[in-house]
């Protein structure tokens, strides 16, 4: 059938669909017009709010904590020894190395490691509005001496506007767990609430105009737990050095449906 041949029928099928929407009563077509227009604003919304769902996850800690390797060891598989303390953010669209030999299309994950340095964290608030997710890297080794700090850090992340009002889903993940001194995920977790619970007491005296980007953690006249914060807190385990870091894709994949 050639070009003109279709044009004929086209016409021809225009000219009987007029036809018969002439012979329906005015309210009918009304109707049918409603229904497509709320036909057509319904799969909008739809697309609308696939395409807005964050595929962000957002790796902070303090330096040294291993944030580098994980990285690495979720893009590529490798832990990239002998990879310096990085000072600009790593950054990358990628599907993650354990799921590159399956078959079908795969949800890349964008995961931005953010440097730990003290002067540069101030780079994190770049990428939270984005966030999916957030993975606080804790040296498991070394806990103890940056306990305070760890636990400064992570307050302050917890209490961001951006976190509170998004209710960013934050898991604690305790690396280098393969040492056979590393202390346990319980451990830490513990210690995390009560330094973050000595914290919540301090602040108190800071004015409110201090705190206009805060928003208080825990319950009052309660002993801090994670579980008070108002968005998901978890505790995991990971060894970025032998490449064992299921529970950091299973978080991953939790919040970036693949």
């Amino acid at each position: 059938m050639d070009i003109e041949q279709w044009n004929q029928v086209v016409r021809e099928w225009i000219d009987k669909t007029a036809q018969q929407l002439r012979q329906l009563p005015i309210e009918q077509i009304y109707v049918a017009v409603g229904v497509l227009v709320l036909t057509f604003v319904f799969f909008l919304l739809i697309s609308l709010f696939k395409r807005s769902k964050s595929d962000t996850i957002v790796l902070a800690g303090l330096s040294g904590s291993g944030k580098t390797v994980l990285f690495y060891q979720l893009r590529d598989g490798s832990a990239h020894q002998g990879t310096v303390t990085s000072m600009d953010p790593n950054e990358g669209n990628f599907v993650l190395h354990s799921e590159s030999s399956k078959k079908g299309k795969i949800k890349p994950v964008r995961v931005v490691d953010v440097p730990g340095h003290s002067r540069l964290r101030p780079k994190l608030d770049e990428y939270l509005p984005q966030a999916a997710g957030l993975i606080f890297v804790v040296d498991a080794l070394d806990f103890l001496p940056n306990c305070r700090a760890a636990a400064e850090y992570l307050y302050e992340i917890l209490t961001k506007a951006t976190v509170v009002k998004k209710k960013v889903p934050v898991i604690i993940v305790c690396n280098k767990t393969d040492k056979v001194t590393a202390h346990t995920k319980e451990f830490i977790r513990k210690q995390l609430e009560k330094e973050i619970d000595k914290l919540r007491a301090s602040r108190t005296a800071i004015s409110a105009a201090d705190m206009s980007t805060e928003y208080a953690l825990g319950v009052a006249g309660e002993t801090f737990t994670f579980s008070q914060c108002h968005n998901k807190v978890s505790v995991g385990e990971s060894s970025g050095i032998t490449g064992d870091i299921s529970q950091v894709e299973q978080f991953i994949r939790e919040h970036v449906r693949p």
